[in-house]
């Protein structure tokens, strides 16, 4: 092989390898910090029924359950606890990772399911900005949180690291990929079998009957 030739080729390489890196931390919003999955739940499950949801917030199929999941909380209050779950879907979503962590910083000032609700419920405003963090910012504002806290929370390490403990959890124990993905009493649902609140609320009813018998 020509020297000159081998040392162009060396040269395409390393800058080849320079970019993939460059992309992958750019992209991948995974620490090394140990940290543990968000504890995001409503309702006191007093059934013995828990529904979990693994939900990315840019997800349009996400925000069209956000409505059939509302009626749910309402019409079970606590009989049920409805527990989410962080999975931003960072391939396809360019600000599900942003909108998660306003949700999570807002949570830290006791305010996740306000900010939640507002995500979803302004799910085609945001979702194709450039950069939606001074939206998210209002949205902090019109919910009363201090705009500083809320501010540093958003960029915090400790928020990156629970939204990451949330999805590994996911892929680990659900082997999930895609959202939402719904888990009830352990058990993970096809969302064609609950694609309705007809259909949810059949499979909530039964696994509460199936606890009482």
């Amino acid at each position: 092989m020509d020297k000159k030739f081998g040392i162009v080729l060396l040269a395409v390489i390393a800058l080849i390898g320079g970019v993939f890196f460059f992309t992958k931390d750019k992209a991948d919003t995974k620490s090394t910090t140990t940290a543990v999955v968000s504890k995001h739940s409503s309702g006191a499950g007093t059934s013995g029924v828990e529904l979990v949801e693994y939900g990315d917030f840019q997800c349009p199929a996400c925000g069209s359950f956000f409505p059939i999941i509302e009626q749910i909380r309402t019409d079970y209050g606590d009989k049920l606890k409805f527990t989410f779950r962080n999975f931003p879907l960072t391939t396809i979503h360019r600000n599900a990772v942003a909108a998660h962590r306003a949700a999570e910083a807002a949570s830290l000032q006791g305010k996740f399911f306000e900010m939640y609700e507002l995500l979803y419920q302004n799910q085609t405003s945001w979702s194709s900005l450039t950069s939606p963090v001074v939206v998210f910012e209002n949205y902090a504002t019109s919910l009363s949180l201090d705009l500083t806290k809320f501010k540093e929370d958003f960029a915090s390490e400790a928020v990156n690291n629970t939204i990451n403990a949330d999805r590994k959890e996911g892929e680990d124990k659900y082997a999930i990929n895609g959202t939402p993905t719904f888990i009830l009493n352990g058990q993970k649902l096809d969302s064609a079998e609950v694609g309705s609140l007809e259909l949810f609320t059949k499979k909530i009813d039964a696994a509460i009957a199936s606890l009482n018998n």
